[in-house]
């Protein structure tokens, strides 16, 4: 309805559409959470299934329909890119995390950008990808007693992976091969020449990524359950809506 619209008003080819997802699909609540397909486990995870959305860029007589860009990015990303195509400069007097994914949007041809993505939970990185390769600094999916019962994993049990304890691999992290193995499910032995020629890079990335790091305080550091969306517009049709309990902000406690 939105992009009709947009044809509607005579705006659509001056208007730069981006849609994708802050998670993947919460897979705790079941067959009502969606599905991540062939990627390993749900939202709340830093593992594919909780961090990899789609991304599907619209701008009719700018960017070629059906066109398929391999380029990794991030939502940080859309800020300096519509900064970009809007003819503004991003701000000069801080550190912007995101980049500007125009080049590749708006030309096919355009070499892919080589960036790192980081998988955050709190304030610990829990891992990156760089390229092929994904390395698990970190390895944990949820609290619980049941060895083989994940809610955040919906049926999906791999050794070593899918963990309940906070597992620190910081000294030898877990590395995958997320082109050839998009569901995290075959670790990269660390005594072969593949790992360590991955690694190799993968280690230095990290090493200056943490160096550099300025960790800043959230704007939307009070956690206040009040504020979440109990009774949405239409939840009635659905016999859905829950009872708003009583507001009370704290400072959020993050498990890392």
């Amino acid at each position: 309805k939105i992009l009709e619209k947009l044809k509607e008003l005579g705006i659509d080819k001056n208007t730069f559409v981006f849609f994708t997802s802050d998670n993947g699909a919460a897979t705790y609540r079941g067959a009502s959470g969606g599905d991540n397909g062939p990627f390993l486990c749900g939202k709340e995870t830093t593992y594919e299934g909780g961090m990899r959305e789609p991304g599907i860029a619209w701008w009719p007589g700018s960017i070629p329909a059906g066109t398929i860009t391999h380029q990794l990015g991030n939502i940080m990303d859309l800020f300096t890119t519509s900064l970009t195509l809007a003819g503004v400069k991003p701000p000069q007097d801080r550190i912007i995390d995101g980049i500007d994914l125009s080049p590749v949007l708006l030309d096919q041809t355009a070499p892919i950008i080589d960036r790192p993505i980081w998988y955050y939970r709190g304030n610990e990185m829990m891992a990156v990808r760089v390229g092929a390769y994904k390395a698990h600094y970190w390895m944990w999916t949820e609290f619980g007693n049941d060895p083989l019962k994940f809610t955040f994993c919906r049926g999906q049990y791999i050794q070593n992976v899918t963990v309940h304890d906070q597992i620190n691999n910081t000294e030898q992290p877990i590395l995958f091969n997320v082109n050839r193995d998009p569901g995290e499910k075959y670790i990269v032995n660390p005594k072969s020449k593949e790992y360590k020629t991955a690694m190799a890079i993968i280690d230095p990335i990290v090493k200056a990524h943490k160096e550099a790091l300025e960790p800043g305080v959230p704007s939307l550091n009070y956690c206040d359950t009040a504020v979440q969306n109990w009774a949405p517009p239409g939840c009635e049709e659905l016999n859905y809506c829950l009872p708003v309990p009583e507001s009370n902000p704290k400072l959020c406690v993050w498990d890392h």
